[in-house]
């Protein structure tokens, strides 16, 4: 299932190469680094679908595709449980 951000949420990279998600509608505020800014484009440019963000950045940073994909879906379940992303069925 595809990744999207909730409604009324900003994704702004910083000049430090970092992420900042902000949901207006509930004040959330989310600070990550450079590398959660690499995975938030790579789930942006694949539709918000999860596996082939995996799979690019695992080539980019020739680490295994599996283990991307769990830190993948660790991170992303950070962001659901903040409000920032939800799965679209």
């Amino acid at each position: 299932m595809p990744i999207r951000p909730n409604l009324g949420v900003t994704a702004v990279v910083l000049e430090n190469g970092g992420l900042e998600l902000y949901s207006r509608r509930s004040g959330v505020r989310s600070c990550w680094g450079p590398v959660s800014t690499a995975m938030w484009i790579a789930l942006r440019q694949n539709g918000g679908h999860l596996e082939p963000a995996a799979d690019l950045l695992a080539a980019l940073w020739g680490v295994d595709p599996l283990c991307m994909r769990s830190d993948l879906d660790v991170w992303v379940n950070e962001l659901g449980d903040a409000g920032l992303v939800h799965n679209v069925p």
